[in-house]
């Protein structure tokens, strides 16, 4: 599948295709893009399947009125809806939906965010310390470093990214906020590179990767919507349905792999001489753990290069 309109190829396009397409091909089939981002998954969905109904969710309106121009020309088959993506059983309802046949998470921060400086997800280059997908949340990222404990920030740099030097950086921003607020990226870089050793600052990427990606996961509670919309995407989906989860992270996966993991699995007690209907996996995994981007792609797109795609089949209810 070639390049689309705008000039961007989404992450693993044709692997999705493939594993949600053999569920899209009844008429009236319902495909769900919880993370719609620059619209690329649903152009595809919709282009290829002319009889699938698209439903879209993005909690940033910029995402969703791009979007909405960008798919204009499929009328009343797409529905597109500004929604944080732990809210999808309450947008299904108001949709009037009640199963859907494909679903896709395409997770974390979007390219079209991260090329935006004014939404500050970037620690590249200069930008305001905003990291909000919906601009309408209360709490940026210089919020959180203005007002939060030094302890709480030092757990939120260790849970969220993994940072051995979560410590050592919280006690430098402390004690640098006593003087002058934290608010642009160019000054929280400056501060991490100033806290932690200088041969950590050789090996592993940019220094500030880890933080940043704290910051953003706490500002926008990122694995707790994965928590609570993945459960709702399974409860949801038909039998013969299938998700298609993409991560780009540890953490992401992590969670990922875990609320799939209680479907794929028999639950029969130890010792039960029969097994119960209930306890009877509901899923099946189509990939086998979770695939890596092909060396082609990730030679062609480097967002790929960090790609975990898992993807599972419906098999029977959730008990």
């Amino acid at each position: 599948m070639g390049q689309l309109a705008t000039g961007h190829v989404p992450v693993g396009l044709e692997r999705f295709v493939e594993l949600a397409g053999p569920a899209l091909t009844s008429k009236g089939a319902i495909f769900v893009d919880a993370t719609l981002g620059m619209g690329g998954h649903a152009e595809s969905v919709a282009a290829k399947f002319d009889q699938v109904s698209v439903i879209g969710l993005d909690r940033d309106p910029a995402a969703v009125a791009l979007v909405h121009q960008r798919l204009d020309r499929f009328g009343q088959r797409v529905k597109l809806f500004q929604a944080n993506f732990s809210q999808l059983g309450h947008v299904l309802a108001e949709a009037g939906i009640g199963r859907i046949d494909a679903a896709l998470f395409d997770l974390g921060v979007s390219s079209y965010q991260l090329d935006q400086d004014s939404r500050g997800f970037a620690y590249s280059r200069p930008t305001p310390l905003d990291m909000r997908m919906d601009p309408d949340d209360p709490v940026t990222a210089a919020d959180i470093l203005a007002a939060y404990s030094e302890a709480d920030l030092a757990k939120i740099f260790f849970r969220y990214g993994q940072e051995r030097f979560a410590s050592s950086i919280a006690k430098a921003i402390v004690r640098h906020r006593q003087t002058r607020p934290i608010e642009t990226s160019d000054q929280l870089v400056e501060l991490i590179r100033g806290a932690i050793p200088e041969p950590a600052k050789r090996h592993g990427g940019h220094p500030a990767k880890r933080v940043f990606q704290a910051l953003r996961m706490a500002v926008n509670g990122e694995l707790e919507a994965i928590q609570a919309a993945l459960p709702q995407a399974i409860s949801q989906l038909r039998i013969g349905g299938r998700i298609v989860v993409m991560s780009y992270q540890s953490l992401e996966d992590q969670a990922v792999k875990q609320i799939l993991a209680r479907g794929l699995t028999n639950r029969t007690p130890v010792g039960l001489p029969v097994e119960r209907e209930e306890d009877q996996p509901y899923l099946k995994a189509l990939t086998k753990g979770a695939e890596l981007a092909g060396e082609a792609e990730q030679l062609a797109n480097p967002r790929s290069t960090s790609l975990r795609l898992r993807a599972v089949e419906k098999i029977g209810e959730v008990a």
